[in-house]
C-alpha cells in the first residue's frame, strides 16, 4: 500500500474554522445548565470578547490579504477570499445562538433569581423619573451627538464602540442621521433605584431620553450598532528608527483601521443601514443583525455580584506547601534554600502566584546576597507587583535587566507605560527583537552563596500577570539547575546583545533549536514503535497549527505511536483516519479556568522525557518568536504532571473529543459513573496537599491515575543500553518537508519481541478484558475490586504485573 500524500489539503483542518469551533465550545459552557446562572453568563461574555478579537485579528488579516491580491492557499487548500466568505457565514449562527439563549433562557432565569436586566417599558413611573433625573445630571453632559449631513462629515467611529444611530426630521422635513456614542466612562449597567439587583442598559436609557438630547426633532428611527476594526496594523521593523515610536504609531493607526464587521440592531431602518455600510466601506456580508444586546462583554460586571448562590463555589489559590508565607518572618529558610533542596512546580491558579513567582522576585529584590535579577515580560498587570519588585531590586543595588515585549498585541500601551517607568528608575530595558516577538516566560536570579555564585531560574507557561494567574491554568518550574541557569544567561544576553547563541545545554529555545528537537523526539518515538519498543506521545498545548509538526505526528501515528493531543483551541490535525491517524486522539478541555499550560511527554522506549514551557506547536511560536521550553527531571514533579494529563483523560465533565471531520463531542459521564472534572480534581489535590503540610504541591488522586505515563526509566534499562540513543535524521529548521525515512528494512513483530511481557495476559485471564469503548482498548480488574482503563496494551500489561506479580 502506497503512503498517503501527507501534504494533501484533505488531511488538514482550517485554522479559522478551528478557532470558531473553540468559540462554539465556550458557548456550550454558557448554555450548559449544569453550570450556575452567573457562570453561564460569564461564558456568554467571553464569547463576545473572544469573537471580537477573532474578527480584529483573523478576519482583519484575511481582508488585508484579499485587498493585497493574495491568492496563495492554506494547507487545507483555501484562498484568503474563500476563508473570509466561509468564516463570516460560520460566525453568524454562533452569535445568534448567544443572543437567543440570553433572551429566551438566561435572562428570565436570572430575573427569577432576583438579578434583572430590564427594558425601560418594564419600569414604573417613579423608576422612570428617577432614571431620567440620573440621565440629566450624569449622562447627558457627557454625550456628543454627531450629525451627518451636507454641513457635517460622517463621524469617525472607533473600534468596538457601541453607538445609537438616530434618524430624525427637523422643520425642513429632511432626514438626518446622527451618531451618539455610548460613553465607555459611564457604567453600562445602570442600577434602577429601589431594586436590589435591577439594571437597565445605558443605551436603552439614552434612547428613552433622546428628547432631552435632541429637542424639537421628530425621531424616525433609533437603532444600536457596533463597529469592529482590523487590528492587523503592522510597520516594517527593519526600517523603523525607534521601536517605541513605531509601536505608538501602530496603536494610533489601529483606531483608524479598516472596518471588518458591522453589528446592527435587528430592524434598523434601511436608510441608516445604507449610510453605515457606505461610509464604513463594508459589504452586506459583513453586516450582522442582532436581536438582543449587541455587546455582552460588560456583563462580566454582573458575574461579580455578591450572589454565591448563582455561582460556582469560590476558589482561592493556595500557598505551595513547600513555601512559607511571604510575611512569616520567623522562618529563616528562604525560597532560595528551598529551591536548592529540590525543584518546585507551581501550578496556577491552584497555587498562589503571589506565594510562588511573586515571592521569588520579592525575595530576590530584598536579599543582600542577590547580585542580579533578570526577567522577560510579555504581558503584566496594570498595577504590576512584578514590575515593582524589579524596581525595588534596582533601588537595592542589584543589576536589573528587563525584556519588555512591546509587540504583545492589545497590551502595547500598557507595556509602553511600564518601559517608561522602568527607564525612569534607571533600569536597563530591552524592547524586543527585530523580526521576532519575545514570548518566553522566564526569570533569572544570580545569588552569591558560601560555595560560589548560584543561579536560580523560573521557566513558565504563563505571563507574569497576577490577574490572569487567577483565571488561567499555567505551570512554572523554579529550579537551581546550573545548566538551565546558564541557558537563561545566554538567552538574556541575546535580549540585550547582538546575537542569539545556538548552544543550549537543556532548554529548547525557539527559533534556533526548538523545532529541530521536537521533530527529533517525534521521529525517535516513531522509530521506537517500528522496533517494537514502548512509544507514546502526549502533548498539551493551546494550539497545533504548524503543518510540519502535523506531518511529523501523522508519520509517528502510521509507525504505531499512540498519540494523545490535548489542544485547547486551534488544531489542524485530523484524528482517526484509517492508515494515517487512527492512533491519534484529540482532547479539548473548556472549564472555569482557561487551559494555558504547555506540557510535552515522550515515552522514549521506557526512558521518558517531560517538558513544559511557553511554546505552542504553531509556526509563529517555533519560527517567529523567542520561546523557552524546559525539561522536568524530578520524578516527584513528573508525578504531578502525569496527574494533570491522566486526570484530563478521565474528565467526563469538561472534556471534548474531536472526530476526523473536525467536529467535537462532549464526553459525558454514564449514569452509573462518577463525574470527574479535572480542574476540580486539581483544586481538591491542592487543598489536600496544603492540609498535609510541607511536601508536594498536590496530593495525587490514585483513582484517576492509570500510571500509563512513566515518570522514571523502566526497570531493566541500564546506562550501557539507554533508550534515548536511537539515531534519527536531523530535521531542517523549516519543517518536515524534507523528511527522510529512517533506514529500517521492515517493522519488527512487537508480539515476538514482547512475548515474555504478554504472558501476564495468559497468567491472569480473568483479571483483564477488552471494554466496549471507543476510547480505551483494555481494562484491568484491580486487587481492591476496582477497574482501571488503558488505551495501550503496554499500559494494561504493566498494571497486571504490578497488581498481581510477586
Amino acid at each position: 500500500m502506497s503512503e498517503p500524500d501527507l501534504q494533501a489539503p484533505e488531511y488538514y483542518l482550517n485554522r479559522e474554522f478551528s478557532e470558531l469551533a473553540f468559540q462554539q465550545r465556550v458557548l456550550a459552557e454558557g448554555t450548559d445548565e449544569r453550570n450556575p446562572p452567573l457562570e453561564r453568563l460569564r461564558f456568554l461574555a467571553y464569547v463576545t470578547k473572544n469573537t471580537d478579537e477573532f474578527f480584529m485579528k483573523r478576519v482583519g488579516g484575511l481582508k488585508q490579504q484579499i485587498d493585497a491580491g493574495v491568492t496563495e492557499t492554506t494547507p487545507d487548500g483555501r484562498t484568503p477570499e474563500e476563508q473570509w466568505t466561509e468564516v463570516l457565514e460560520a460566525a453568524r449562527p454562533l452569535l445568534g445562538e448567544q443572543t437567543d439563549y440570553w433572551q429566551s433562557t438566561l435572562k428570565p432565569e436570572l430575573a427569577a433569581a432576583g438579578v434583572e436586566v430590564l427594558e425601560m417599558d418594564a419600569l414604573d413611573d417613579d423608576e422612570v423619573q428617577s432614571l431620567r433625573t440620573y440621565f440629566e445630571e450624569t449622562v447627558l453632559p457627557t454625550l456628543t451627538p454627531l450629525s451627518f449631513d451636507p454641513a457635517h462629515p460622517f463621524p469617525f467611529i472607533s473600534n468596538r464602540s457601541l453607538s445609537l444611530g438616530v434618524l430624525s426630521r427637523g422643520a425642513d422635513r429632511d432626514l438626518t442621521f446622527t451618531r451618539i456614542k455610548i460613553p465607555k466612562n459611564q457604567p453600562r449597567l445602570v442600577e434602577v433605584p429601589g431594586r436590589d439587583c435591577g439594571f437597565v442598559l445605558l443605551e436603552d436609557l439614552i434612547e428613552a431620553n433622546l428628547g432631552l438630547l435632541l429637542p424639537n426633532l421628530e425621531i424616525v428611527d433609533v437603532s444600536k450598532f457596533k463597529v469592529t476594526r482590523n487590528a492587523e496594523v503592522r510597520r516594517n521593523e527593519e526600517v523603523a528608527e525607534d521601536l517605541i515610536d513605531m509601536i505608538e504609531e501602530v496603536i494610533e493607526q489601529r483606531r483608524f483601521a479598516t472596518a471588518v464587521r458591522l453589528e446592527i440592531e435587528s430592524g434598523m431602518a434601511e436608510r441608516s443601514r445604507s449610510i453605515l455600510k457606505r461610509n464604513l466601506d463594508v459589504t452586506e456580508r459583513e453586516v450582522f443583525e442582532r436581536e438582543g444586546p449587541i455587546d455582552f462583554e460588560d456583563f462580566f460586571e454582573l458575574v461579580e455580584l455578591p450572589r454565591p448562590d448563582l455561582k460556582l463555589p469560590d476558589w482561592s489559590p493556595k500557598l505551595h506547601p513547600r513555601l512559607r508565607p511571604v510575611d512569616d518572618l520567623n522562618d529563616e529558610r528562604s525560597i532560595f534554600e528551598e529551591i536548592r533542596e529540590g525543584d518546585i512546580l507551581a501550578h496556577h491558579p491552584y497555587h498562589s502566584f503571589e506565594g510562588t513567582v511573586q515571592q521569588f522576585l520579592d525575595t530576590a529584590a530584598n536579599d543582600p546576597n542577590v547580585l542580579a535579577v533578570k526577567a522577560a515580560i510579555y504581558r503584566t498587570a496594570s498595577d504590576s507587583k512584578v514590575i515593582q519588585s524589579l524596581i525595588d531590586a534596582a533601588d537595592n543595588g542589584k543589576q536589573v535587566a528587563v525584556m519588555v515585549e512591546l509587540k504583545a498585541r492589545f497590551d502595547e500601551k500598557n507595556n509602553l507605560e511600564w518601559v517608561r517607568r522602568l527607564e525612569e528608575e534607571g533600569i536597563h530595558v530591552a524592547y524586543g527583537t527585530v523580526g521576532l516577538k519575545t514570548h518566553t516566560k522566564t526569570a533569572l536570579v544570580v545569588r552569591r552563596e558560601e560555595d560560589g555564585v548560584k543561579l536560580y531560574s523560573h521557566v513558565g507557561t504563563g505571563n507574569y500577570h497576577s490577574g490572569t494567574a487567577q483565571g488561567y491554568s499555567d505551570l512554572g518550574l523554579l529550579t537551581a539547575d546550573r545548566d538551565i541557569g546558564q541557558d537563561l544567561t545566554r538567552l538574556f544576553n541575546f535580549f540585550t546583545g547582538p546575537s542569539l547563541d545556538e548552544r543550549f545545554r537543556k532548554l529548547l529555545i525557539a527559533p534556533v533549536t526548538m523545532r529541530d528537537r521536537f521533530v527529533e523526539m517525534v521521529r525517535r518515538e516513531a522509530e521506537h514503535a517500528r522496533e517494537g519498543r514502548r512509544a507514546r506521545i502526549v502533548v498539551k498545548v493551546n494550539g497545533l497549527e504548524d503543518p510540519g509538526m502535523v506531518e511529523e505526528l501523522y508519520r509517528a501515528s502510521m509507525a504505531g505511536v499512540e498519540i494523545d493531543l490535548i489542544v485547547r483551541d486551534i488544531c489542524r490535525l485530523r484524528p482517526g483516519i484509517e492508515g494515517l491517524s487512527e492512533n491519534v486522539t484529540i482532547h479539548s478541555v473548556v472549564g472555569r479556568f482557561l487551559e494555558h499550560a504547555r506540557v510535552f511527554y515522550f515515552e522514549n522506549a521506557g526512558d521518558p522525557e517531560w517538558y513544559l514551557g511557553s511554546a505552542d506547536w504553531m509556526t509563529r511560536n517555533l519560527d517567529y518568536r523567542v520561546e523557552a521550553i524546559t525539561p522536568v527531571e524530578d520524578p516527584a514533579l513528573r508525578e504531578q504532571l502525569r496527574f494533570v494529563l491522566e486526570g484530563t483523560f478521565h474528565d467526563n465533565r469538561r472534556r471534548w473529543l474531536m472526530d476526523s471531520g473536525g467536529e467535537y463531542e462532549r464526553v459525558d459521564a454514564d449514569a452509573d459513573e462518577p463525574v470527574i472534572d479535572v480542574q476540580q480534581l486539581l483544586m481538591d489535590a491542592t487543598t489536600a496537599a496544603v492540609e498535609e503540610g510541607y511536601g508536594p504541591g498536590m496530593v495525587v488522586d490514585d483513582t484517576v491515575v492509570d500510571e500509563e505515563l512513566l515518570i522514571e526509566p523502566m526497570e531493566g534499562l541500564t546506562e550501557s543500553e539507554p533508550a534515548s540513543t536511537t539515531t534519527v535524521d536531523s530535521p531542517s529548521a523549516a519543517g518536515a518537508g524534507d523528511y527522510t525515512e529512517p533506514a529500517v528494512d521492515a517493522p519488527v513483530d512487537a508480539d515476538a519481541t514482547e512475548v515474555d511481557d504478554r504472558i501476564a495476559f495468559e497468567t491472569y485471564p480473568d483479571r483483564w478484558y477488552r471494554p466496549d469503548s471507543d476510547e480505551y482498548g483494555w481494562a484491568v480488574r484491580t486487587a481492591d475490586g476496582g477497574r482501571r482503563y488503558f488505551k495501550t496494551e503496554a499500559g494494561a500489561l504493566d498494571r497486571l504485573r504490578r497488581e498481581y506479580s510477586d
